[in-house]
């Protein structure tokens, strides 16, 4: 007989396990401008990080990384049902495959026009 396999808890990048996870694909808005945004939350408390975005003016990257956070502290109630002691451990914005579009330019030519999407990672653990 084979012994049972145990299932460990993902660990973040410093060693902690990761009590809940979100992910947003294919979100419209540049992954340099939502870098802005989230470089502001990581490491900070959920209330925190709440805090801090609604007074963040960034239009167009603000909405979708508070609606991952959101995302996360919703599926964190279900294991840890104080989100006070939730640390945004890990938070990252990868580029998603681009929109291109072509732009009649002078003399005839055409330039093309990348249209950039993103992927919003968040997770959270305890301190």
């Amino acid at each position: 007989m084979s012994k049972q396999k145990t299932v460990k808890a993902p660990l973040t990048a410093d060693g902690r396990p990761i009590v809940s996870r979100a992910h947003t694909r294919s979100v419209h808005v540049a992954p340099r401008k939502a870098r802005l945004v989230v470089d502001l939350i990581r490491n900070k408390t959920v209330a925190e990080a709440l805090e801090i975005l609604a007074f963040t003016h960034r239009p167009s990257a603000v909405p979708y990384v508070l609606n991952t956070l959101r995302s996360a502290a919703a599926n964190a109630e279900n294991i840890h049902p104080e989100p006070g002691n939730l640390v945004v451990a890990e938070i990252r914005v990868d580029g998603a495959p681009m929109m291109k579009r072509i732009r009649p330019a002078s003399m005839g030519r055409a330039v093309r026009i990348r249209k950039r999407m993103s992927h919003i990672y968040l997770a959270l653990s305890e301190y």
